[in-house]
């Protein structure tokens, strides 16, 4: 299972290709490997069980993207810029901790 503060840590590694209210969708540097531990593919693509207001989850393998479609009622789309470029992430782990599914 995927916390917190993994999904923080692993969006240190997004750089946003498009974005639109709802659609995210990002490059991920392939040093990520290096940093992602144990969270895997699978972890990631679950998210949308596990945290309300994301609504799924798409991952490229082949050109290292990945599209997120989500709710921006619930997260908006600042919440999403933010996190990549790490900021307000004290807001971003509170926000994420509220709209869990279960405790992560």
């Amino acid at each position: 299972m995927i916390t917190t503060e993994e999904i923080i840590n692993i969006a240190k590694f997004f750089t946003i290709i498009a974005h639109t209210p709802g659609r995210l969708r990002v490059r991920v540097n392939p040093k990520i490997k290096d940093s992602a531990g144990n969270i895997s593919i699978e972890d990631i693509e679950k998210l949308p069980e596990k945290i309300s207001g994301i609504e799924h989850i798409k991952i490229n393998k082949i050109i290292a993207s990945v599209t997120i479609k989500y709710d921006p009622k619930i997260f908006k789309p600042k919440t999403w810029e933010d996190l990549i470029n790490q900021k307000n992430i004290d807001e971003i782990t509170i926000l994420i901790n509220n709209l869990a599914k279960e405790v992560i």
